[in-house]
Formats: C-alpha cells, sequence, structure tokens
C-alpha cells in the first residue's frame, strides 16, 4: 500500500486501545502491506478536550489533522477487518469524505432498523454511521471536521433547536449526521457503494435477546475469515461488546 493511505482508529482509553490494537491485528491480517495508525489521548493534536473521563467522543473531530496520510478510512476501534478492503481507496479517491450509511446484520442482510436512531429519524437526519469515515486531505474534508468541532463545542444550544431529549448527549453518530446534513448527504455520503457496510451487532438488529451476543451466537476467527454461527462475515465487523476484543487478540496474534 502506498505510504500516503492508511487505516487510522482513534483510541483513548484501555479498553478503546486494547480494541484498536486488535483491529490492527485484523486489518494487518487481511492486508499485510496496510498502513495503520492508532491514534492515542497523548497524540492529538489539540490534546484532550473532553470532559468526558471514559467516552473521549468530543475529540473525534481532531483525526483530520492527526491522520499522517492524504487518503485515510478511520474506523471505530471495535471493529474486525475480515477481508481486504484496499481497493476502497481506489473506489473512493475522487470524494472528499464519505460516511457509511449501510449496516447489515450477522445474516448478511440489509438492516433498516431504527431503534437505535430515534434521533436521525425525528430530525430528518442523514443516516450516517461514523464507525467507518472516508476522507481526503482537503478543503472540503477539513471544512467537515471543523463543523463537527463547532457542533461538539455548541452541543447544548445546538439540541435546543432539535426534537431530542433535553438531556440528549451528542454522539459522533448524531454530530456527523448534523454537520453531513449542513455540507450536503451528496458531497459527504456515498450510499451506492455498497461495499461500504458494516455488520452491527446490536440486540435489535440482530435480534437477539441481550446486546451481548458473545453470550448467544458461536463466533469462530479463522485464519481467512470470521464466522458467526457459521456464517462468514464478509464485511467490517463492528462487535460493540468491548470484551470480545480480548477473543481477537487470542486468535490473531
Amino acid at each position: 500500500m502506498e505510504k500516503n493511505k492508511g487505516f487510522v482508529i482513534m483510541a483513548q482509553g484501555d479498553d478503546y486501545v486494547k480494541c484498536a490494537k486488535a483491529l490492527e491485528f485484523s486489518i494487518k491480517r487481511a492486508m499485510p502491506a496496510a498502513n495503520v495508525t492508532i491514534v492515542t489521548t497523548e497524540m492529538l493534536p489539540y490534546g484532550d478536550q473532553s470532559p468526558n473521563t471514559l467516552w473521549k467522543l468530543q475529540n473525534d473531530w481532531q483525526v483530520y489533522e492527526a491522520s499522517p496520510y492524504e487518503y485515510t478510512i478511520k474506523l471505530e476501534a471495535d471493529m474486525f477487518i475480515p477481508r481486504p478492503i484496499d481497493y476502497w481507496f481506489d473506489s473512493l479517491k475522487d470524494r472528499d469524505i464519505v460516511i457509511c450509511t449501510r449496516i447489515k446484520n450477522f445474516m448478511q442482510e440489509d438492516s433498516n432498523v431504527t431503534f437505535y436512531r430515534k434521533f436521525i429519524v425525528e430530525n430528518n437526519l442523514p443516516n450516517t454511521y461514523n464507525g467507518i469515515t472516508y476522507f481526503k486531505k482537503s478543503p472540503m474534508a477539513q471544512q467537515f471536521f471543523e463543523i463537527t468541532k463547532t457542533i461538539w463545542e455548541n452541543w447544548e444550544s445546538i439540541r435546543g433547536t432539535l426534537q431530542c431529549n433535553v438531556n440528549e448527549p451528542a454522539t459522533t453518530d448524531w454530530v456527523y449526521a448534523i454537520a453531513s446534513h449542513i455540507m450536503g448527504v451528496e458531497k459527504t455520503t456515498l450510499p451506492q457503494f455498497e461495499p461500504m457496510s458494516m455488520i452491527h451487532m446490536k440486540k435489535y438488529i440482530n435480534q437477539t435477546s441481550s446486546e451481548d451476543w458473545t453470550d448467544i451466537f458461536t463466533c469462530e476467527i479463522l485464519p481467512h475469515t470470521i464466522r458467526v454461527n457459521t456464517i462468514p462475515q464478509l464485511y467490517p465487523f463492528h462487535y460493540h461488546v468491548k470484551h470480545f476484543a480480548n477473543t481477537i487478540l487470542e486468535n490473531v496474534t
């Protein structure tokens, strides 16, 4: 892989650093020549600006400057990459920023479950998932992240103009959705690029009885794939249950 292309993982806090290391192992296993950068708290260009001691979402906007690459695929830490996705760089090279808008269940079926997306639905916002975001160093991508910074810094006043709980916390997905709306979905998303999807292992998406799917499904990490209940996972796998990183590290290191 060219040096100007790479994967960036934002990881602050022990759990996220462990997940990021597991994700890096999965990336390198699928794409041995891939460039991977894990951005920890001390690597943030503007330092830790989040008042939350555990959930450091407010630092996400710094990924633009933190990335050492001209072309970046940002991945959420609690993910597993089962097969090569480096061809995305060529597929998306003419775009400034593309945020994932497609999720699937472990059966590889597109999911339209909105249980976790009430904020998006009620405010008629783009259905963005920040967990996979492509961007290249460009004025437009820089503007996007500057907008997200502004939203984070002014969330309390912005929240008052939206349909939501009076105490609705800002999440990266919500902030990306608002920024995407401001800049235009045609500039920030590419729904027709189907490979840019992710398996989302949350309860209602997979119709499980618990959010901890690891107690319900059998998961096998094999040399060339990952299988859930014998079904090969063909897309980036967002496991979300942080302790699953231990299983990954035990099997790929």
